[in-house]
């Protein structure tokens, strides 16, 4: 989430039309492999004992059919194109032991706590999945649309506009939960290997000027901030060797453009370049702790594609290269943390603001004014969930809510082993920006007083906020062992 000036629809349909993807992009059709037994390679011919799996795949286009708002850059923002389709994308694991675990990736820009809820209590009831085995992931897409109670207060009020918003929320989760029935229906035997790879157009938007960046690139100066450049990839392979699908991730906003148009911004073509050269696999994206990391340069559609192809690229790259494989076995754990706040709001502090002049901030306070003065209790803590799976010996994911700054990622490999832990900073529910302790004592837009723009009845998360979330994930990893 972000500010980001909107782009005209002359401006936008002249730039697409100087371009190949002035047409919406074709999505390869699941296939058998394309690779003869010739091109395998002897040791993947078969099944390792005690590496086999049985894995299932599934999506479902979630691309809205209605005039709902596209989400993020504080203001209205109307669709009026497509660049490409939105998805949603399941993975469901089972190991030998017949324990399954459901992860569930889309191309929206966050999720609130009642639309994860939601679709979790319904994916419960039909499937008996617990909620500690399924993880719903967002890559925190700017082009996607807008969801039911997610930055409640960031966009004008406009009772149509909300029925759409809510009526889109409700069939986007039914997509979920279909694409979920679809992939625990169509298990087949597999083998999982892991690697990781390097990408670089990831930049630490805190430590440098955007309108910077193209220079300092051209003169070769060196960037400055922490980032997280590496490329997690997970290759799930059939029993003649056959790419079924590979699981990727990358910590960098999905911010690269800023039109009125449905997208998956750089994640999108990422995606689509791995299903077009491995007909017969499914890509899926999970961001890392990228809230303090921009795609720079951006605001361009031909950066945003170059970006997808840098990705893709290393991800091919791995997968082309010795993987190595995980072995049997699921062991999975969550729990909320809560997360306190700084200060909360008073009636007093709040009466100035809704008067005030930004009209964001007055949408907030009257509605928190609204609250108190109804005598209901305002939520004292935010209960954050942290999320851990185990896969094997070989793998240690972790999941967290909201928009984690990437210290979080380099803390916890360096806590776990960076060799065997991948982060997910964007799961289940879109909490508002997480800072580490670093950024909370500097301040500024991550780490400052912002979270009112996430609807929370306070400015600031208290100061030991790190300390919690890191306390919770040892706990959950510990409870793996």
């Amino acid at each position: 989430m972000e500010k980001f000036p909107s782009t005209s629809r002359r401006k936008f349909l002249t730039i697409v039309s100087r371009t190949s993807l002035a047409t919406i992009l074709p999505y390869p059709i699941l296939s058998n492999s394309i690779y003869s037994d010739s091109e395998i390679p002897s040791e993947n011919k078969k099944i390792l004992p005690g590496y086999n799996w049985q894995v299932g795949v599934s999506r479902k286009g979630i691309t809205p059919r209605t005039k709902v708002w596209l989400a993020g850059y504080d203001h209205k923002r109307v669709p009026y194109g497509k660049i490409h389709d939105l998805y949603v994308k399941v993975l469901a694991l089972k190991d030998t032991n017949d324990k399954i675990v459901v992860l569930a990736t889309t191309d929206n820009q966050g999720m609130s706590k009642t639309v994860y809820e939601n679709i979790y209590q319904k994916i419960n009831q039909r499937f008996g999945i617990e909620r500690k085995d399924f993880m719903l992931t967002f890559s925190h897409n700017h082009s996607g649309p807008r969801l039911t109670d997610d930055l409640t207060d960031y966009y004008p009020v406009e009772k149509e506009q909300e029925r759409l918003v809510d009526e889109y929320s409700d069939w986007m989760g039914d997509q979920v939960i279909e694409a979920v029935g679809e992939a625990l229906e169509n298990w087949q035997p597999a083998q999982l290997f892991k690697g990781e790879g390097k990408c670089t157009f990831a930049v630490n938007r805190r430590e440098n000027k955007e309108s910077e960046v193209v220079e300092m690139l051209k003169s070769g100066k060196e960037l400055k901030g922490p980032v997280d450049h590496s490329v997690p990839v997970l290759a799930i392979k059939g029993e003649s060797g056959n790419l079924i699908s590979a699981l990727f991730g990358y910590a960098c906003h999905a911010t690269t453009i800023s039109f009125n148009a449905w997208s998956g911004d750089y994640p999108g073509f990422a995606q689509i370049n791995l299903e077009k050269n491995n007909p017969g696999m499914a890509a899926l994206f999970f961001n890392g702790c990228g809230a303090d990391q921009n795609p720079l340069p951006r605001r361009k559609l031909e950066l945003c594609e170059k970006y997808g192809k840098m990705l893709s690229d290393a991800v091919e790259e791995v997968l082309a290269g010795p993987m190595d494989p995980i072995s049997s076995g699921i062991k999975t754990a969550f729990d909320y943390v809560p997360l306190e706040y700084e200060e909360m709001v008073t009636r007093e502090k709040l009466l100035p603001i809704a008067e005030g002049n930004s009209r964001l901030h007055a949408r907030w306070a009257k509605r928190m004014l609204e609250k108190i003065d109804n005598g209901i209790e305002l939520e004292k803590s935010y209960p954050y969930p942290v999320q851990a799976w185990k896969l094997g010996n070989e793998l240690l994911f972790i999941g967290t809510g909201g928009e984690a700054v990437v210290d979080y990622s380099l803390r916890f490999k360096k806590e776990y082993d960076r060799h065997t832990t991948w982060i997910c900073g964007y799961a289940n529910e879109m909490a508002a920006y997480i800072p580490s302790r670093r950024v909370w004592e500097e301040g500024g837009y991550e780490g400052g007083s912002h979270l009112d723009e996430y609807g929370r009845p306070a400015w600031r998360w208290a100061g030991d906020v790190e300390e919690r979330i890191g306390k919770a994930v040892r706990k959950a990893v510990s409870e793996l062992e």
